[in-house]
């Protein structure tokens, strides 16, 4: 039977109600105790979507302090992908803490690391030989995924793409697109960097049926008059774009890369990061196009909220850094390895990426309805459970940064948790736990039409 057609199991804990009960205004008093001390305490720089002082979460709510249930449509930025405190998480994390918490992989080795670089080895695109590291964030997969394949070609350039986010440490900072917040102030950035148009369909100036062929075709022709093929390490991309809004690139533009860069030495790199362990309905998301990177950096659901990232590659390429090169302190820490395992087994005993589908063929058509009925919702797109609607003035194509802040301050109110994204500011993505209950998801769309509606 299509997942078109069933109902999924639930998968949540139970633990706490599967409801959106607000019994306060958002935030409540007690949150906003908290963002006083805070003013004091942390640094403004940090920000928060939601200043809500979060006290429990499970399934597909958070609760906090004041009493109120939020309707979780962001999953910490695509990290509880099997839930908050999942049980099996929970059960191998405490478990370990009783036993060590640290040695450092390094000095003192441990089975769990191993046994998670053997999984990822197995389930990551292709059935080649491979090698896995393991680190503590996205940002860190991503700068030791272009230091391999510097080293591994002895080459230096890096091309990345408009729209793209990577990180916020040097490199990656460099590395991502937008200025502001990310890179503001923060210069000067890493050398031997270059950035190419991305297929961003909705904005493509000859149209989608266009965008993946020419984008290809410009960034080919790019490299190959800027820097040379020669003297191309790698090329990095977000197989769907996170931060830059949700951009699922047009079809035909990643294999074309791919293909460019097997023929001409440099090295694929896919940034699943934020799309991969079953999020958009396939494990990973490179794989829908049937592109097998050379390396692929992978963090935030790989451990059900636990520290913990990883790059896998093809094993000449990771064999070919000397011992020492690679490492840190943190990396693979032990607690963290036991969740990643426990999230691992989540993910295939229980279908999530076919749970992810289902979300997409409930969440997709509503969306699109909206559209129809709010002319301000200029594009819907997306897949799996990594969805987004791009927001415009009505009769163009110009951002509506300011009607998107206002329609998730309305869903926040309400009890719904929405995040924002886009070069613009005028994205609203979603991101649910794979395991919400399809009752929650759509009351969540309910709130979203009514907060649209005024």
């Amino acid at each position: 039977m299509s997942s078109q057609n069933r109902t999924l199991p639930e998968v949540g804990t139970g633990r706490l109600p599967q409801e959106r009960r607000v019994v306060t205004e958002i935030p409540g008093p007690v949150s906003r105790d908290l963002a006083e001390r805070r003013k004091v305490a942390v640094a403004p720089g940090v920000g928060s979507v939601l200043p809500v002082q979060v006290t429990d979460a499970d399934g597909g709510v958070l609760v906090d302090a004041d009493g109120n249930s939020l309707i979780d449509l962001g999953s910490g930025i695509a990290v509880t992908n099997v839930g908050n405190a999942n049980p099996r998480v929970v059960e191998r994390v405490k478990a370990q803490a009783e036993r060590f918490t640290h040695t450092c992989f390094m000095v003192a080795p441990y089975e769990s690391y191993v046994a998670v670089c053997e999984n990822l080895n197995r389930v990551t695109p292709g059935d080649h030989e491979k090698r896995s590291i393991l680190v503590n964030s996205g940002a860190e997969a991503v700068e030791n995924a272009v230091k391999i394949a510097r080293y591994a070609t002895g080459r230096q350039a890096v091309v990345v793409f408009d729209h793209g986010y990577h990180g916020r440490t040097l490199l990656t900072m460099t590395l991502t697109a937008k200025n502001m917040p990310y890179k503001h102030g923060f210069g000067p950035y890493a050398p031997e960097v270059y950035r190419m148009p991305a297929a961003y369909a909705y904005r493509w100036p000859t149209g989608p049926d266009d965008c993946g062929p020419e984008a290809a075709a410009q960034a080919i022709d790019q490299i190959t008059k800027q820097i040379g093929p020669e003297n191309l390490a790698a090329v990095l991309v977000e197989p769907i774009q996170g931060e830059g809004g949700f951009i699922e690139h047009a079809p035909g533009f990643l294999p074309a890369l791919a293909e460019f860069c097997r023929t001409s030495g440099a090295l694929f790199i896919a940034d699943e990061v934020q799309t991969g362990f079953a999020r958009t309905g396939d494990l990973f998301a490179c794989e829908h196009e049937g592109v097998v990177p050379d390396l692929i950096a992978t963090a935030k659901g790989i451990a059900g909220g636990l520290p913990l990232a990883a790059v896998t590659g093809r094993a000449e390429i990771m064999d070919a850094v000397h011992g020492g090169g690679l490492g840190g302190t943190y990396g693979g820490n032990p607690l963290a390895c036991e969740a990643a395992l426990a999230v691992l087994a989540e993910i295939e005993e229980h279908d999530l990426a076919g749970r992810a589908r289902r979300i997409g063929e409930i969440m997709l058509p509503r969306l699109h309805a909206m559209a129809d009925r709010f002319p301000a919702i200029g594009d819907v797109r997306g897949r799996g459970a990594m969805i987004a609607i791009e927001l415009v003035r009505p009769g163009t194509k110009e951002p509506d940064p300011e009607l998107t802040a206002e329609i998730a301050r309305r869903c926040h109110a309400r009890g719904v948790l929405v995040l924002t994204a886009g070069t613009y500011g005028n994205v609203l993505r979603f991101l649910p736990p794979l395991v919400i209950p399809e009752h929650l998801l759509t009351e969540g769309l309910d709130v979203l039409e009514e907060a649209f509606a005024g």
